[in-house]
C-alpha cells in the first residue's frame, strides 16, 4: 500500500473535481462539507458561490474564524480496488472578502468549472495555505 509522495499527492488533489472541507469550531465540534476548489501554488481556494443556502452565515466560515486549522480530502473510489486513492491536505485557512482574493478565486475556479464562468462566485473566499500534502494509493 504505497504512500504518495507530496508532489504526486498535490497533482492528484489538483485534478480531483470535488473535495471535502473539514473545519472545527472553537469548542471542538467538527463540520464537513463538499466543496469545489482550485489549487494555486501551495494554496487551495474555495469561494462561496450562489447555490441556494439556508443562510449566508455559514458554519465553515465561523469555524475558520475560531480555528484556522483545516483539512481537505479528495479521493477516488473504484469497484476495482486497485484504482483506489485518497489525498489529504492539511493547512491554515483564512476567510478573505477583498476584491483581489475574489478576482483570483473567480479566475482559478472559472478555469476548472464552467458553472463558475456563467455564474461567478459571490464570495467570500476561503484561502487554505497548505502545510502538508499526504495520500495513499492502492497501486
Amino acid at each position: 500500500m504505497p504512500t504518495l509522495e507530496p508532489d504526486d499527492a498535490r497533482e492528484r488533489f489538483a485534478a480531483a473535481r470535488v473535495a471535502r472541507l473539514a473545519t472545527v469550531s472553537g469548542e471542538g465540534v467538527p463540520h464537513l462539507v463538499p466543496v469545489v476548489f482550485a489549487v494555486v501554488d501551495d494554496r487551495v481556494l474555495v469561494a462561496i458561490d450562489g447555490k441556494p443556502k439556508r443562510t449566508r452565515s455559514l458554519r465553515r466560515l465561523a469555524n475558520i474564524t475560531e480555528n484556522p486549522a483545516v483539512c481537505l480530502l479528495a479521493d477516488e473510489y473504484a469497484e476495482d480496488w486497485s484504482g483506489l486513492w485518497w489525498v489529504r491536505v492539511d493547512g491554515r485557512a483564512a476567510v478573505r472578502d477583498d476584491d483581489a482574493a475574489l478576482a483570483e478565486a473567480r479566475a482559478a475556479l472559472g478555469a476548472r468549472y464552467p458553472q463558475h464562468v456563467a455564474d461567478p462566485p459571490e464570495g467570500p473566499v476561503i484561502e487554505v495555505t497548505v502545510t502538508r500534502w499526504s495520500g495513499w494509493s492502492a497501486s
